[in-house]
């Protein structure tokens, strides 16, 4: 929570469960545990894991990276960046991607080869972050790093 206007439980709690809803809506991968009752949903955006009786489970987020896109760029962005194991992945909703969707196709690489594809380098720069982590074992008390540009320079700051 350092570098936040108002740093609390509950917020720290909305950015996980944000990247639980957005990794479903995205991908129709369900993150958590499944059990024999659903859970109470807050909106429509969660009902598919009431269907699936998932409950999130945010034990199982890891928080990896925080970065802010440098002024003057036409599209901005004040991003989390986390990680789940694929042993998180309760259940999965087919046809979320295709065509019509934001993702055409989901694959699963290699670390090492996902980061040789044609994408922004903070996407390369927090899989290599990723990396360093999953080799560290995933700690949850080491440092997140924090991207962000300081009069044109980039800067990477531990949280």
């Amino acid at each position: 929570m350092r570098r936040v206007a108002r740093p609390s439980a509950d917020l720290a709690r909305a950015y996980a469960l944000a990247a639980v809803r957005e990794t479903f809506e995205e991908t129709g991968l369900l993150l958590g545990v499944k059990q024999s009752i659903p859970p109470a949903v807050p909106s429509e955006l969660w009902d598919g894991f009431a269907a699936a009786s998932v409950h999130p489970d945010l034990g199982a987020i890891h928080f990896i990276a925080r970065a802010i896109t440098p002024p003057h760029r036409p599209k901005r962005f004040d991003t989390r960046f986390f990680a789940a194991d694929v042993k998180t992945i309760a259940h999965r909703l087919d046809g979320v991607t295709g065509p019509e969707a934001e993702l055409v196709e989901l694959v699963w690489l290699p670390l090492a080869d996902a980061a040789r594809l044609d994408m922004p380098l903070i996407t390369r720069t927090v899989i290599e972050e990723l990396r360093e982590r999953i080799a560290d074992g995933l700690p949850i008390e080491r440092p997140v790093p924090f991207y962000y540009s300081r009069r044109g320079r980039f800067v990477r700051e531990m949280l």
